[in-house]
């Protein structure tokens, strides 16, 4: 069995959701989670605030992130263990982050220390 990182992508990183939206998409995604978790199929995740991001270019140069002018920004990602990317792919698609248009859940297979999938 491999790990997959599924990569929260919103669209429009500068909408701000109200309290009460908020407190719905985190019960809906703790509740996504835990349907995974359920499966043993849960690794870990995390959020990605967007307070204190930096962005470090290859010349060294550190700039505040992420920017107003980027339209798309990374909210966060979860790790999940699939036999195939296929299963990943169909836990993504019960991602709440899917509800807000244009969102979208990146997969990506975690490759393992030994270099192979």
């Amino acid at each position: 069995m491999d790990e997959f990182m599924l990569i929260f992508r919103h669209q429009d990183g500068k909408k701000i959701a109200s309290p009460e939206q908020m407190q719905i998409w985190m019960k809906q995604t703790m509740d996504w989670i835990g349907g995974i978790a359920a499966q043993n199929k849960f690794s870990g995740g995390n959020g990605l605030p967007f307070e204190d991001a930096r962005v470090v270019h290859h010349d060294k140069v550190v700039t505040n992130g992420p920017f107003g002018e980027i339209k798309e920004t990374i909210a966060g990602y979860v790790i999940v263990k699939a036999d195939s990317v296929d299963e990943a792919v169909a836990f993504a698609k019960g991602c709440p982050a899917l509800q807000g248009e244009g969102n979208t859940v990146e997969v990506r297979r975690i490759a393992k220390g030994d270099g192979t999938h």
